[in-house]
């Protein structure tokens, strides 16, 4: 029950707030800071806060509009987490730049690496993560954009909950990468697409005790029915390889509000992860939309030895709240279910993709 009565309150806000935009032109900065309630396996139950900037600084060249999201969110698990997320295009989207900053104090689960047993023993750690993601893209004349990115990650002051470790890989640890990036991005909304498609190659040499390399595709394809253009269909590839040794937080893995909703992030990991998620989204009436997804992913080491455990479905269901007429903003709550008995429930600004 709390949590309904919480998400009311939200959208009252909410719509208060949007109401009022609707009335006034096009800003070139909007602003929507609102509190932050949910669950999820990684976290359980969380609250928070999240403001999300949308920068229209290059209208009169059709430049896409750009975001930002700033957050800050405590945890029944006495997680801590500060993040900032950003998507911004230059002027006529000549270039693009785009990143992650995070910090974090997190208490977490680790199963080890692998398809390990939904059964096996769990191992209670925790850590302060630290990760900074940064990439800027220069667009082509065929509309692709090619580019580079750095990549720094650090787990230190690793203490665990057991008396014992059984896994040798869970140590502190720091990476660094670089990333080469090629993408060609047709959406015609990076927060809430209903047409166009994304395409996106990332190959990532990382070194750490060890060198190894990451490679990383995500295709995905958006059309809404031509008689009704409130009914969109999406769909998502993502698909992951690892080439060489890295630190256990880097190895491909399942789960999260990103990637396959209805699983702990982290729950199963390994060399080779791969995805393919569906969703239905469709307005029922005045700022109120629903949506089903869908899917199947599997995480193995190789795909010769991939087997009926490899693979871990996911279905869901979900609410949309139109925060932004403009822009085409949701508020998106969602219900997931995994496999073995996992679920997730997850809240935020703009489509899961």
């Amino acid at each position: 029950m709390k949590y309904y009565v919480f998400i009311g309150f939200i959208i009252l806000c909410l719509a208060k707030n949007t109401n009022a935009q609707d009335s006034t032109r096009v800003k070139k900065i909007k602003i929507l800071p609102v509190p932050t309630f949910g669950y999820a396996p990684e976290t359980k139950t969380y609250v928070g806060a999240v403001s999300l900037f949308t920068l229209n600084f290059h209208q009169a060249s059709n430049t896409r509009a750009s975001n930002a999201k700033v957050g800050f969110t405590y945890t029944w698990n006495k997680q801590v987490i500060v993040e900032s997320e950003w998507n911004y295009f230059f002027d006529k989207e000549a270039w693009c730049s785009r990143g992650q900053l995070h910090f974090s104090k997190y208490p977490d689960l680790y199963y080890g690496i692998g398809t390990v047993p939904a059964d096996s023993s769990e191992i209670r750690f925790e850590s302060n993560r630290a990760i900074v993601d940064i990439g800027l893209l220069k667009k082509r004349r065929d509309g692709t954009f090619l580019g580079l990115g750095i990549r720094y990650l650090n787990y230190g002051k690793l203490d665990f909950y057991e008396k014992e470790n059984p896994y040798q890989e869970l140590e502190d640890e720091v990476s660094y990468g670089l990333k080469f990036i090629f993408l060609k991005d047709s959406r015609n909304n990076l927060l809430n697409a209903t047409k166009g498609s994304y395409f996106e190659f990332v190959n990532t040499q990382n070194i750490a005790d060890q060198y190894y390399t990451i490679f990383a595709i995500d295709l995905r394809k958006y059309f809404t029915l031509k008689k009704n253009e409130h009914h969109t269909f999406a769909g998502r590839f993502y698909y992951a390889y690892m080439i060489g040794a890295a630190p256990f937080y880097d190895y491909p893995a399942i789960g999260g509000d990103k990637f396959v909703r209805g699983y702990l992030y982290g729950r199963y990991r390994d060399k080779t992860f791969t995805t393919l998620q569906l969703e239905y989204r469709f307005k029922v009436f005045w700022r109120f939309g629903l949506a089903t997804f869908g899917g199947i992913s599997a995480v193995y080491p190789a795909i010769s030895v991939m087997n009926k455990d490899s693979i871990k479905p996911n279905i869901g269901l979900g609410i949309r709240f139109l925060v932004d007429k403009t822009e085409h903003t949701n508020l998106r709550l969602d219900y997931a279910i995994g496999s073995n008995g996992q679920s997730g429930f997850y809240v935020s600004f703009g489509e899961s993709f």
